[in-house]
């Protein structure tokens, strides 16, 4: 189970990074194709600084890379990080299913 193999640290680093609206708009943007740090910048209400905080964020919880080409920052969606998101997430909504069908189990023998 991914859920098993994975440190507290990193859970939290990867709900953290999925529980802000602009981080979670930058992981869809770099998924469908690269972009800079600047470029990102561009597209939200917000300072240069502030897009490079999210970033971060993101790249800490390996969910992108960023690779230095000249002096830009580009920016990708890490496809391992995100593969290994989705299969969390997956296995947490197995739990919740088996959840909900031990209850309706119990709600079916009352």
């Amino acid at each position: 189970m991914v859920v098993d193999q994975l440190r507290e640290v990193e859970l939290d680093r990867l709900f953290q990074a999925f529980a802000d609206s602009t981080r979670r708009d930058i992981v869809r943007r770099v998924t469908v194709g690269e972009s800079s740090v600047s470029g990102l910048a561009a597209l939200y209400a917000m300072s240069f600084a502030a897009v490079q905080k999210h970033v971060a964020v993101l790249e800490r919880a390996s969910l992108v890379t960023k690779e230095k080409r000249g002096r830009e920052q580009i920016v990708r969606g890490n496809h391992e990080g995100l593969q290994k998101a989705r299969r969390l997430l997956d296995e947490y909504e197995a739990i919740w299913r088996q959840r909900v069908d031990r209850i309706a189990d119990i709600l079916a023998e009352g």
